[in-house]
């Protein structure tokens, strides 16, 4: 393993924040399948969420696990899980729609898993990256294009040039995954509540679902990283 995937990853957030990260680092991609290779993932998916909660509440749904974990987060800040609104467009119908491969199998699963999750080309990464408390200070540029403040105390990921995530404001533009990118990163955040086996699952399923369209793909890292 390369010496840098290895040290990938600090924890500048301090030993009283309550967050854990989990990483799945893989290289060898191919981003560019000309084959719909997810569209029975996605449908089943689908199907699936509809099934199971289509006569749920938006009550219902907060109470469920580990969603429960994020909307105690969100509450804090006054601001609602993004992916449980996610969630309920899909209960009433709305198709998940193909996108670049690598994205759409880190959505597919974070929509299964309700797991707060953000991918990156590996290579625009500055390394190491590092975890932290926000002062609500930081600046960057958003995956769709908008500029934003960080929101103070929330928790965010860096690397040496600046913010690539955050829980509240999202990922950023500049690691963007494209359709060159050979190498990827997932960065899965896990505030208090949320266990670690469910992380780890989590980043495996991401994994298999790369597999899908790109088989030759190879992991190169896949950890959870604690305070």
């Amino acid at each position: 393993m390369d010496r840098g995937i290895m040290d990938i990853f600090i924890n500048e957030a301090g030993e009283t924040e309550k967050c854990s990260i989990g990483i799945l680092v893989m290289e060898n991609v191919n981003n560019e399948s000309s084959e719909d290779k997810l569209m029975y993932v996605r449908q089943e998916l689908e199907d699936t969420i509809r099934s199971k909660y289509g006569q749920a509440t938006r009550g219902d749904l907060k109470m469920l696990h580990p969603i429960d974990a994020f909307v105690s987060y969100y509450k804090k800040f006054g601001y609602t899980y993004h992916v449980l609104l996610q969630l309920e467009s899909f209960i009433k119908g709305k198709p998940i729609l193909g996108r670049l491969p690598l994205v759409e199998a880190m959505f597919i699963a974070e929509l299964k898993n309700m797991l707060l999750t953000a991918g990156h080309d590996f290579d625009k990464i500055k390394a190491p990256l590092s975890l932290r408390v926000s002062t609500g200070n930081e600046r960057y540029t958003t995956i769709n294009g908008k500029d934003v403040t960080t929101i103070s105390g929330d928790f965010m990921i860096a690397d040496q040039e600046n913010v690539i995530s955050s829980i509240l404001r999202g990922q950023d533009l500049r690691t963007a995954i494209t359709k060159d990118t050979t190498r990827v990163i997932y960065t899965v955040y896990a505030p208090f509540g949320v266990e670690e086996q469910l992380v780890r699952e989590h980043l495996r399923e991401i994994e298999a679902y790369v597999r899908i369209f790109s088989p030759k793909s190879n992991t190169c890292l896949c950890q959870i990283f604690k305070e």
